[in-house]
């Protein structure tokens, strides 16, 4: 009797919020129920499943544009019952044996793409495509719009945080950052002198703007419908800005590039009229640099640019440039703090969502969410 008394005891210590372990074996997070569906309700906690993942608790996260496609149904293989989110910052809470570059306790940086490091595209870089990861976080598997989330392959997913540094602003090097960058910048191949059109003015948009400056393009031409985020890019360093709603795009994109049209057009919003857009601004040997996540078809007007010289480019971002970002972000080159507009508290998610959602209305650019 007495060692059964000892052991209760024992118990109880181990799990202080009651005996049952309920606090230690459960969550909070946002589940995907289907388009247009979500709720913010009790999951099991995740728990290490390969020696090579790691468990992380959630700092801050932040909400995608991505994440609204899915919660409108745009990616239909998304699973009903799925933890969205793919951003965020936090700390180790457990390391499988497997893992050699984190211990309990460190502060990370959650990259969007997971990658084994191994396999054959992960050796050519394209870490988005790789065999046994790419984008899965709130995806194919349970994401970070929780309180935990499981990394797989943690010694490649994951990016130490450097001592002293704003952890909210680099959730930003999570996605949209390196988005921008690899996707649009890299991709569309600016340089110095060139006339720029970023098609899209949210925070992926202005991740291209900020990008692009490394490369001292001539003009950065923004183009949106919401005058408030038109606004906000002309402080980020865009040189002209076109509203869509008020002004005849098409017709402005010539006069300002005396009839030549852009050198770089980058589609940041994944519509169909926004691609169709930069077809009909391209100028003679540029590029067209797709970022955006598309659900439904566009349509290639190959009778226009079959002469032009077009080069057209999609991609995943594979967040092969995170550690050079990071290095900008901590000298300061960029501040992409300034992309956050809003706060709350995690567990105010689908008001979060609300406001993201309608972010002509609540002038939002990007959201955090604070554990």
């Amino acid at each position: 009797m007495e060692n059964l008394l000892v052991d209760k005891i024992v118990t109880l210590l181990v799990q202080p919020n009651g005996s049952n372990g309920d606090a230690i074996k459960n969550m909070k997070a946002l589940v995907y129920h289907g388009a247009g569906k979500k709720a913010w309700e009790d999951k099991p906690k995740p728990t290490i499943t390969k020696p090579t993942d790691a468990i992380v608790k959630i700092l801050k996260t932040t909400i995608c544009g991505t994440d609204l496609h899915i919660m409108k149904g745009d990616l239909p293989e998304v699973k009903d019952g799925r933890i969205i989110g793919h951003e965020g910052v936090g700390i180790i809470e457990e390391v499988g044996s497997g893992v050699s570059n984190f211990k309990p306790g460190d502060h990370v940086i959650i990259s969007c793409i997971t990658s084994c490091g191994k396999c054959e595209y992960c050796k050519k870089g394209m870490y988005s495509h790789c065999i046994d990861g790419g984008w899965i976080l709130g995806y194919m598997i349970d994401g970070t719009q929780a309180e935990y989330v499981r990394i797989p392959h943690a010694d490649n997913s994951l990016y130490p945080i450097p001592a002293g540094s704003d952890e909210e602003a680099l959730v930003m090097l999570s996605d949209i950052l390196p988005t921008g960058f690899e996707c649009g910048v890299l991709n569309g191949q600016v340089k110095p002198g060139d006339t720029v059109a970023i098609v899209g003015s949210g925070p992926i948009g202005i991740a291209a703007l900020l990008t692009a400056q490394f490369y001292s393009p001539a003009e950065i031409i923004m183009i949106d419908q919401d005058e408030n985020r038109l606004n906000l890019a002309k402080t980020f360093g865009a040189t002209q800005i076109v509203n869509t709603l008020t002004e005849n795009t098409i017709e402005k994109i010539k006069r300002l590039t005396g009839d030549k049209g852009v050198d770089v057009a980058i589609e940041a919003v994944g519509v169909p009229a926004t691609f169709e857009l930069c077809q009909e601004i391209i100028g003679p040997g540029g590029h067209i640099a797709n970022i955006g996540v598309h659900g439904k078809s566009v349509t290639l007007h190959l009778e226009n640019l079959w002469s032009k010289n077009i080069t057209i480019t999609t991609r995943l971002v594979d967040t092969v440039t995170t550690p050079l970002l990071l290095k900008t972000v901590q000298a300061k080159k960029i501040e992409p703090k300034r992309l956050i507009t809003h706060h709350f508290k995690l567990d105010r998610i689908i008001e979060a969502y609300d406001t993201f959602g309608n972010a002509a209305k609540e002038k939002a650019l990007k959201v955090i969410l604070e554990n």
